[in-house]
């Protein structure tokens, strides 16, 4: 019995021990893994390999994914989808675990209710923002890269009583934003689930610039558009120099952390463990300290609320 691996849409911190754990597991199971490179323009394009143990030997520790990865406009159109069912016919593969987001697990659903194929996916985005998931690969190392920039980035602004703006990815979800302001202590977090009062946010940091502050760190989601706004009104309303840092594609990079790599382990083999007892066109989420599967539809239909504890931190941060 065969079965695959494959990354879809942007790398995060965590696909490497994730395939690392799928070629061990699926050994020791005595079946035959592969690896789907490239993602799904490798299905088209047949660059669908038998995986080796050399090949995920000393990878564990390493960030991105040695079967790289994709977005394909091809697969949006069946006669390309019928190449890449020919090409899994031909290694006999009709099971699937996909590293991804939303947008690959729609894809990867509409190519299985059209041909006898059974997958798993795996919440793999730094953006956290996987429907039924509490934690998605990768969003645990992309915090601490950018939770040490933003220390960096500290000592600079108190020494020059200045205020930095910086902004974090994420897309249309503000976590990675209300994470790092909150355990770094910034004074300022803009993101797209909470509204900031700044008439009130302006007064107060006044106040504080007024009675010995030295610097300001603002927090901005990509996803909230208002990076240049906030600098905007922190150097003519506040009235400090202010400074724009966009920390752009650093946060998908760097070492997996010691969770990411455990988390990793436990989605991939239970993910198998799934394709082996049933025909599957699920989900594996994070829920509330337990991991467990959900149908894909529910997944991709609907859009993921960020936990409330947070945005109760938050608004206390930005009142």
């Amino acid at each position: 019995m065969s079965i695959a691996i494959m990354c879809s849409g942007g790398d995060s911190c965590g696909m490497n021990p994730a395939i690392k754990s799928f070629v061990d597991y699926v050994y020791e199971k005595r079946l035959t893994p592969y690896f789907i490179y490239e993602g799904f323009e490798g299905l088209i394009n047949n660059k669908i390999k038998k995986a080796r143990h050399k090949d995920v030997a000393g990878i564990m520790h390493r960030g991105g994914t040695i079967i790289k990865t994709s977005r394909s406009n091809r697969f949006y159109k069946k006669e390309f989808r019928d190449i890449a069912y020919k090409n899994l016919q031909a290694h006999n593969i009709d099971k699937i675990v996909m590293l991804g987001g939303n947008g690959s697990f729609q894809g990867l659903n509409t190519f299985a209710n059209e041909f006898d194929i059974s997958f798993v996916g795996v919440p793999t985005t730094i953006d956290n923002d996987i429907y039924g998931s509490d934690y998605c690969l990768g969003v645990d190392t992309a915090l601490n890269v950018i939770t040490n920039a933003l220390d960096d980035i500290r000592d600079t602004s108190s020494s020059f009583k200045r205020a930095f703006v910086v902004e974090t990815m994420g897309r249309n979800c503000g976590y990675l934003a209300m994470v790092s302001a909150i355990t770094s202590g910034a004074e300022i977090c803009a993101t797209p689930e909470v509204e900031i009062n700044l008439k009130s946010l302006e007064k107060r940091l006044k106040h504080e610039l007024n009675n010995g502050r030295d610097y300001i760190l603002a927090i901005s989601a990509e996803g909230s558009n208002r990076t240049e706004e906030i600098a905007k009104w922190l150097k003519e309303k506040v009235g400090i120099e202010t400074r724009i840092i966009v920390l752009g594609h650093i946060q998908r990079g760097g070492n997996p952390t010691v969770f990411e790599r455990l988390m990793a382990n436990e989605f991939v083999t239970l993910a198998v463990d799934k394709l082996l007892e049933e025909k599957a066109k699920l989900a594996i989420v994070y829920k509330n300290s337990e991991f467990e599967f959900i149908d894909i539809k529910e997944t991709v239909s609907k859009s993921q609320v960020i936990n409330k504890k947070i945005l109760k931190q938050l608004e206390k941060m930005i009142k």
